[in-house]
């Protein structure tokens, strides 16, 4: 039986006491444009942190800081629909900290800005998102600037990748799952009055059944899930995914009801790990935002009464790192 996250999260804290060493990294941060596309690059550095308010969010990060000589690996961060790059910060920041790249996509036609790929149909929308996100790492491991930074070992880089709602999608299509969309509008059809949201938000765009392709990208070798979509994958694809696999699930999702995604997902994919967060809604894994944000599901700010979403984003930067060490060691 594998240590919880939850163990190994106190084993850590435990070694950090023994030994008197703990990361004194802060997290740097740069935005750039790497293959058309808008990307945040957190990264480790030594140049101190601060609050600078972008937009909606207030990252804690050294702009334009030193990066450090060397990172644990990369890991590539996928937004849900209409989000940005700076959406999850806190997270970002944690990985950064803790010796990871991370970089952050702003998804070209799926962002606050622009909602064109949204509106162009579900095969596009499906088979687009991954390339995107393959896009950018073809570029960042050609980059001089980065490239040798980043850990190797015999396999190649070490790369993972971390997504939300339908980056949580983007992520597991990175790692082998392929969508069927003849099963989403089956689904869409039977479970409209259970699964509201989700099939509203689906059915955007002009309506098609073709399938959409969405190549696995094999040099990812880990992911995380954050209340993922799920109702449109192929069963058999996630039967054969072979990477780790972390998967949270939010109780309280209204938008991605968890029986037919999260859950879906989590026991469609061999090993996969699931984790519940109580009383949870869709945006617990995203910084509260300073202003209001609306959405299909309201207000991005909105958390169940009694969830305390700061002291959860604490815990979840804490929990994130120590599973990607142990996928990617």
């Amino acid at each position: 039986m594998r240590p919880s996250l939850r163990f190994l999260l106190l084993l850590a804290s435990a070694l950090t006491l023994l030994t008197g060493r703990a990361d004194a990294q802060h997290a740097g941060l740069r935005q750039t444009t790497i293959a058309h596309t808008s990307v945040a690059l957190y990264y480790p550095s030594q140049t101190p942190a601060r609050s600078i308010p972008m937009g909606p969010f207030t990252p804690q990060v050294a702009v334009f800081g030193v990066p450090d000589a060397a990172f644990k690996g990369l890991i590539l961060l996928s937004h849900g629909i209409g989000g940005s790059e700076l959406g999850h910060g806190r997270l970002a920041e944690g990985l950064a900290r803790a010796g990871y790249l991370v970089a952050a996509l702003r998804h070209p036609g799926d962002n606050w800005q622009d909602h064109t790929l949204v509106l162009s149909g579900a095969a596009a929308y499906f088979s687009t998102r991954p390339r995107q996100v393959s896009a950018v790492l073809d570029a960042l491991l050609n980059d001089p600037q980065w490239k040798d930074r980043i850990a190797r070992d015999a396999q190649g880089p070490k790369i993972g990748a971390l997504g939300h709602s339908a980056g949580g999608y983007t992520v597991l299509a990175l790692a082998g799952g392929t969508p069927d969309l003849a099963r989403l509008a089956r689904h869409c059809q039977q479970e409209s009055a259970t699964d509201p949201v989700f099939c509203r938000t689906a059915q955007a765009g002009p309506p098609t059944a073709a399938a959409g392709n969405a190549p696995a990208d094999r040099r990812v070798r880990a992911v995380v899930a954050l209340a993922p979509v799920g109702a449109v994958f192929d069963p058999a694809s996630l039967a054969a995914v072979t990477v780790p696999v972390l998967v949270y699930q939010a109780e309280r999702d209204t938008w991605l009801v968890p029986r037919f995604h999260s859950g879906r997902i989590a026991g469609g994919i061999p090993g996969a790990r699931l984790v519940r967060v109580p009383n949870a809604g869709h945006f617990a894994f995203m910084d509260t935002p300073g202003m209001a944000i609306a959405t299909e599901d309201g207000d991005i700010r909105a958390d169940p009464p009694g969830f305390d979403r700061r002291a959860f984003l604490v815990q979840l930067a804490a929990e994130l790192p120590m599973f990607f060490d142990n996928a990617l060691r």
